[in-house]
């Protein structure tokens, strides 16, 4: 199963879009996968569905930031080149869907910034591109790991 189809799975399971993207990933991310959806729960629906940015894209950088990321606050050289690899992220999703922003993704559903979570029912997996964004997302970071492969200490 690739990663952007375990991502789908997941958020048909309920989790939320960045929920979905770190589950996929928790192993490349050094967590179990409780740890990982557990850390990932406030950035769904745009975080905490004030509808910001994508939650698909928030897991996405957060997975790559663990994978990845830095932990010397003085490494400006690892800084500087995570930073062109976040960007580099974004500019992927965005070339595919003109945005990295949920209200702009979610269009005239994008409006309702409500923190009570939408009911997971047939209709709201139709009206929503959530999924296929989850499975964007994961994708565009499962590239990026092919190409570049894993660093050593993971």
């Amino acid at each position: 199963m690739t990663k952007s189809e375990k991502a789908k799975e997941l958020f048909l399971e309920g989790y939320n879009c960045a929920q979905s993207l770190t589950g996929a990933y928790a192993s490349e991310m050094g967590l179990d996968f409780s740890a990982a959806v557990k850390l990932a729960s406030s950035f769904g629906g745009g975080m905490g569905r004030m509808r910001e940015v994508c939650g698909a894209v928030s897991g996405m950088f957060l997975a790559a930031g663990a994978i990845y990321g830095y932990a010397d606050p003085k490494d400006f050289s690892g800084k500087k080149e995570h930073y062109q690899r976040i960007q580099f992220l974004a500019a992927q999703f965005k070339k595919e869907t003109g945005s990295i922003v949920c209200r702009e993704l979610l269009g005239d559903l994008g409006k309702d910034a409500s923190f009570v979570p939408g009911e997971r029912t047939k209709e709201y997996y139709k009206k929503r591109p959530c999924v296929e964004l989850v499975g964007l997302a994961a994708g565009i970071l499962e590239e990026y790991i092919q190409e570049c492969g894993l660093p050593e200490e993971n």
